[in-house]
């Protein structure tokens, strides 16, 4: 059984998903979809870990650095998974590029390179957003490119772990019909 609770965020409301032991998923706003992503439907409950990890997100929009005490299940691909541990090891208010984390993953699959949108696609199916940190990723030439929550959402959570926002590009989009 699956269950799910919701919170209320600075960037709107979210939803955490557990299997009762271990977090599943935090979405975003506007990933309205995500019970689509589960076998069984979603029981929205009080379980123990919704608690810690109300006590993480509350440090984190407060503007500390909150510690993950509770497991994360992030199920998918080996390759995937791989990718989303290396999404942990991305510093609070610091980033990566897809092509670093490439590089990472490639060395430790012993490939001499590895695919950025490969990677870019693991970082886009991350289930478990925020604490697992793809919104640390950028492109690059340091663009704020491939955030699942929107670029916006991106901007906030930056700006709240204090990076300088003048240095990052942020591509136009296009007006033309």
């Amino acid at each position: 059984m699956h269950y799910k609770r919701y919170y209320q965020a600075p960037i709107g409301r979210v939803a955490i998903t557990s299997d009762g032991e271990h977090i599943t998923g935090l979405w975003l706003p506007n990933q309205t979809d995500f019970e689509l992503k589960y076998d069984h439907k979603l029981v929205e409950t009080e379980q123990p870990i919704f608690d810690k990890v109300e006590r993480w997100l509350d440090t984190y929009f407060s503007g500390n650095i909150p510690e993950i005490d509770f497991p994360l299940k992030a199920s998918g691909t080996e390759f995937r998974e791989q990718v989303w541990a290396a999404l942990l090891e991305i510093p609070y208010g610091e980033t990566a590029t897809y092509g670093e984390i490439a590089q990472i993953i490639g060395e430790k699959r012993g490939k001499a390179q590895m695919s950025s949108q490969a990677v870019g696609g693991a970082v886009g199916s991350n289930p478990i957003s925020i604490i697992i940190p793809c919104h640390r990723v950028v492109g690059k030439d340091g663009s704020l490119t491939g955030y699942g929550g929107g670029i916006d959402t991106k901007i906030e959570l930056l700006k709240l772990e204090k990076m300088d926002m003048d240095a990052f590009y942020r591509p136009k989009h296009s007006t033309k019909p």
